[in-house]
């Protein structure tokens, strides 16, 4: 297969990046998603190294690699330490229905400005669709927002995604793409709130013996998803060269207007300056892994994965820089706080 030298040049320059990003303290944080953006481009470059090996074809991994992710999730989830947040409900119900809102409806509007294939439109839409995940319980933490209530409403999402996900995806994307409420229903159980059920199961029960496990399970995760995306970049190298930078660009404006809606909302509603940014996070960031999981089980990973691949490296630097941002500003202290304190 002869490969142009401006591809090799770029991949050898992207590994090189990643490499060198762990060698600065900054940079370091975002190390990951350069790998991950380094081994993307390699798979766009040999995506026959990905697609099957030996007659094996590698697209069957991704479902077992989710399930094991999600299993490590669970495994170092504990209940009591959100049962704070349910002190406060109303930022919780404000951030359940504000992401099973907001988010599905933008991923619809920009999908149609885009003009996007079908498939590749319903891609966005189920990304849209889908419940918050582990990674902005992570990003909560950055930014020092309310980390319990961040727990809570992923949670509260993640319960509720088995219902929600296939019931708007019918509703907004049934005319794009063939949608079976029921079997995605299971897949969704079987994908999630399986494994997270065992993995907290393990750690109520076997904690102090699971503790190697739960040490490597960061790293595990990591591994997984970076294989899960370069399967499924491999898989669709055709359409994603057709459409890469207008679906980098429309993930990237999906999950802003989320952001900045769900702050918005929050806001409006009168909640508290951290509780705006966990809930503006909480909005918009989506578990993209239980998208691409989805995308396999219907078979079309190759068109309708495309947009949960491209979410994870986006979404992570985005949010990581967002984080950082808001953990060194203060929050902002209601009006009538501020004008009592000065008298």
């Amino acid at each position: 297969m002869h490969l142009p030298i401006q591809a090799l040049a770029i991949d050898a320059a992207l590994l090189l990046l990643a490499c060198l990003s762990l060698l600065h303290r900054v940079a370091r944080q975002f190390s990951y998603t350069m790998f991950i953006v380094a081994a993307v481009a390699i798979a766009l470059t040999f995506p026959q190294y990905f697609l099957s090996v030996h007659g094996f074809a590698l697209q069957r991994l991704i479902l077992p690699l989710l399930q094991v992710i999600t299993f490590g999730v669970g495994c170092t989830m504990n209940l009591r330490e959100f049962s704070g947040a349910w002190k406060s409900p109303r930022g919780i119900l404000i951030g359940v229905v504000s992401h099973y809102c907001i988010m599905p409806l933008v991923a619809l509007t920009l999908a149609k400005v885009f003009h996007f294939p079908a498939e590749i439109a319903a891609g966005m839409v189920l990304v849209g669709c889908c419940p918050s995940g582990l990674a902005s319980n992570v990003i909560a933490f950055i930014a020092r927002a309310d980390l319990a209530l961040s727990i809570t409403i992923t949670t509260i999402s993640t319960l509720l995604s088995p219902f929600l996900t296939p019931v708007l995806m019918r509703s907004l994307a049934g005319q794009m793409v063939h949608v079976n409420t029921l079997a995605m229903m299971l897949d969704i159980l079987k994908i999630v709130i399986g494994p997270i059920a065992l993995g907290l199961l393990v750690n109520r029960l076997a904690h102090r013996r699971a503790k190697p496990l739960l040490r490597a399970m960061p790293l595990l995760s990591m591994l997984g998803i970076a294989v899960i995306i370069m399967i499924i970049s491999a898989q669709g190298r055709e359409e994603l060269m057709h459409v890469g930078v207008a679906l980098v660009a429309a993930v990237f404006l999906q999950m802003t207007l989320g952001l900045s809606l769900g702050y918005g909302a929050a806001r409006l509603l009168g909640l508290s300056e951290r509780e705006c940014r966990t809930v503006s996070i909480e909005v918009g960031m989506q578990n993209s892994g239980l998208a691409s999981g989805i995308a396999v089980q219907m078979g079309k990973v190759a068109t309708l994965g495309l947009a949960a691949a491209i979410n994870g490296p986006v979404m992570n630097t985005t949010f990581s820089l967002l984080g950082m941002w808001w953990a060194g500003r203060p929050e902002r202290q209601p009006q009538d706080a501020t004008m009592a304190s000065t008298r």
